[in-house]
């Protein structure tokens, strides 16, 4: 069984920068693609981005493309979401995720959620 717990979620200005963090545990961490996901409150959870095993590859929402980066320590059997100029909209519970596939972009690619972080942007 994989178990993820995120960190690092907390209530912000816009203009400024968090990064969140993702422990791994019960697989091979440098087996796993891993990806983050995020809900707004009434909205459906959507892809924010993912990372591939290696870490050479990184897919972005165009939301967050140009603000945000993931990156992972497969020694840590960590991975990251860095999130910089945060906005208002960026307002939701980030979830970890992973999957079986070379990336996690949709919800059907999960196999494993964290129980998420609640990232909080004032205007």
């Amino acid at each position: 069984q994989v178990q993820l717990v995120e960190s690092g979620g907390r209530l912000v200005q816009a203009g400024d920068s968090l990064k969140l963090s993702c422990r791994v545990s019960g697989r091979r961490f440098s087996d796993l693609a891993m990806g983050w996901f995020r809900q707004a409150p009434g909205a459906a959870r959507e892809f924010v981005a993912t990372i591939d095993w290696t870490g050479g590859s990184q897919y972005y929402a165009d939301s967050v493309e140009g603000r945000f980066t993931i990156s992972r320590d497969n020694n840590k059997n960590t991975v990251w979401l860095e999130m910089n100029n945060l906005e208002p909209e960026d307002t939701a519970v980030y979830y970890c995720a992973t999957g079986s596939g070379p990336s996690v972009v949709v919800t059907d690619d999960v196999d494993y959620w964290g129980q998420g972080t609640q990232v909080t942007v004032s205007s």
